[in-house]
């Protein structure tokens, strides 16, 4: 067994598991007497559109937006691309049509909306009295900030036309069935994109708490909003949302169970550890490496030869200039605590294909990756400082590169222990 080799395949699994063909069919609808509408976005988002024209047995149209670089072939729904994470005059214009294209429908009428991870920037239409530039500014700020992907989704639903349930309020009084594939630890749906067709009980005064504490500069029109409560959302007890149907069909879960079958079909006891840890990578590193070097060095909580297997959505706090990635800052971290423990082995990545700003799914780490970067005068304290995982894992030549994944069901993230240390000496 090459241990790099079974990581690889790991990863494949749990991406395979959560592929729209897969998870799409059993979750459509009934044939409706009237119109069948397919709205949507993420970046999963044409994949589930192709995956509902092959399935659905009758007329259709619809329009969804993606990420740059995701689109499929689909014959009857239009495909928009987009730009992601930081938001698009593109996005804008589609979220814009997208609205337009549910008004006026009948009670007859059906709405399929086909939701991933990635739709909150890939529907950036603001409230009035905020603009393109403004949403863009404070999503840089927010990414950058450390804040989890809830919290950043919190404020996103209150400075958006779309978001936080308003989607769904335009449809009324058609019916509503939204097919959700999970990004977020928890699988709140609200969380997913923002929730554009589901009830939202947080409040503005939650998204200007969000921001306080996180010590994001707000423009005056931004904070006028919030305070003002402009931006409130659409709640849970609205009864426009009464006929909303929404079902998780994809899950980070579903992911690792998937990976966790790889494992035990190659003689590897796999232990899902959560499929929803949060915290700073480095940190959520420093855990993971003291957990693997107690299964090295003692037996426990584990015996080798076995796996440690989460999932869920770590943050960045960018303090430094290099390429960054929550997966390969994960990874350097837990490479740099371990300090070339033998027997042991990992793998970071997300789903989607891209961690951080990279097309770069994340990367993998051996037992010699320090060893490695020495010899090459690489510094992994300094790379670690300088948020750099991908330009540290790129110069070892162990990036993980998968291209659009057509997915995105959050982290993956695995720990390989193969032998106690004592052993391995």
């Amino acid at each position: 067994m090459i241990p790099g080799d079974l990581l690889r395949r790991m990863f494949a699994a749990a991406i395979e598991a959560a592929q729209p063909e897969h998870c799409i069919p059993p979750h459509l609808p009934a044939q409706p007497a009237g119109r069948l509408i397919v709205i949507g976005a993420g970046k999963a988002s044409a994949a589930m559109a192709q995956a509902v024209e092959r399935h659905w047995p009758g007329p259709l149209s619809g329009l969804v937006v993606t990420r740059y670089g995701y689109a499929v072939p689909c014959e009857r729904i239009e495909i928009v691309e987009a730009a992601h994470p930081v938001p698009d005059a593109a996005g804008l214009d589609a979220a814009q049509r997208m609205l337009a294209l549910v008004g006026g429908l009948s009670a007859d009428d059906t709405v399929l909306c086909l939701i991933s991870g990635g739709g909150s920037a890939l529907l950036p239409l603001p409230l009035p009295g905020i603009t393109l530039e403004d949403k863009q500014a404070v999503g840089r700020a927010l990414l950058k900030s450390g804040a989890t992907i809830g919290e950043m989704n919190c404020v996103r639903r209150h400075l958006s036309a779309i978001k936080g349930g308003r989607l769904a309020a335009a449809c009324h009084p058609a019916k509503v069935v939204t097919l959700l594939i999970s990004d977020v630890p928890g699988d709140k749906p609200r969380d997913i994109a923002s929730g554009p067709t589901v009830g939202d009980a947080s409040t503005c005064a939650d998204a200007l708490a969000i921001i306080r504490r996180y010590g994001i500069e707000l423009p005056g029109n931004l904070r006028r909003v919030l305070e003002s409560g402009a931006g409130e959302s659409v709640k849970p007890d609205d009864p426009r949302l009464a006929g909303v149907d929404t079902r998780l069909i994809a899950t980070p879960q579903m992911a690792l169970e998937a990976a966790a079958a790889v494992a035990r079909a190659a003689g590897i006891t796999p232990h899902i550890l959560g499929n929803a840890i949060e915290g700073e990578a480095r940190d959520v590193g420093k855990v993971m490496a003291g957990l693997a070097r107690q299964v090295a060095e003692h037996g426990q909580p584990f015996t080798p030869p076995c796996v440690l297997l989460s999932g869920g959505e770590t943050t960045v706090t960018v303090r430094g200039g290099g390429r960054g990635g929550r997966n390969v800052e994960f990874l350097l971290s837990l490479g740099v605590a371990l300090e070339g423990l033998a027997g042991v082995h990992a793998i970071a990545g997300d789903t989607d294909g891209v961690d951080g700003l990279e097309e770069i799914a994340g990367a993998l780490l051996a037992p010699d990756s320090l060893a490695r970067a020495w010899a090459r005068d690489l510094r992994p304290l300094d790379s670690l400082d300088d948020n750099d995982g991908h330009g540290f894992f790129g110069a070892l030549g162990d990036s993980l590169i998968t291209g659009p994944t057509l997915t995105n069901v959050n982290d993956f993230r695995a720990v390989l222990v193969l032998q106690r240390s004592d052993e391995a000496a």
